[in-house]
């Protein structure tokens, strides 16, 4: 196994890595998971309102920061935006700085939970999108003094909170033996 790769958790209900940032995984994870970040949202904005009541750019960062580690959370949080932007002119420059921020807060949430866990549940997937975006609306209210704008997430987008704790969880047992082969080959 190479050194800058942690494995977290080897139970038999889900593997937990820990990438790190000299392994090209991380970067080459990040690019996929900031290439849907990037995608998802761009498809559901051609409906009325389900990119602001779903919050699809978010889902990708919790997928690469509980399975992958906060420093793939990091790098497809803050990518994710910029691309989608450049790309698309989404998110708004207005929103850019809280979508980041609550972006960053949700890939150090889910990597500490996956870490201290060494488990998958419904439960760490509710506390870790009840703390980001709650910690994350506090900013950003302190930041702009703009209830509406920090609190929009909670008010409008609760049904892609939801998604995001029931989606995140599904996708994540799916992919939850991901890495296990290498495991095993460089145990042997």
């Amino acid at each position: 196994m190479e050194k800058n790769q942690k494995i977290l958790s080897s139970n038999s209900d889900f593997l937990c890595l820990d990438l790190g940032l000299t392994d090209y995984k991380t970067y080459f994870l990040s690019l996929i998971l900031a290439m849907g970040s990037v995608a998802l949202p761009y498809a559901l904005h051609h409906f009325y309102m389900a990119g602001q009541i779903l919050l699809p750019i978010y889902f990708f960062v919790l997928i690469g920061a509980y399975k992958f580690g906060w420093k793939v959370g990091i790098i497809t949080a803050i990518s994710s935006v910029f691309i989608s932007f450049a790309l698309t002119g989404m998110p708004m420059l207005a929103i850019l700085p809280s979508v980041i921020i609550k972006g960053v807060l949700l890939a150090l949430a889910a990597g500490f939970f996956a870490v201290r866990s060494n488990k998958l549940s419904l439960l760490n997937m509710l506390l870790i999108v009840l703390s980001y975006e709650l910690i994350g609306s506090l900013i950003v209210y302190l930041l702009t003094h703009n209830l509406a704008l920090s609190a929009a997430d909670l008010v409008m987008g609760y049904p892609g909170l939801i998604l995001e704790v029931i989606g995140g969880y599904i996708l994540l047992k799916i992919i939850s033996g991901y890495g296990r082969k290498e495991l095993e080959a460089n145990t042997k």
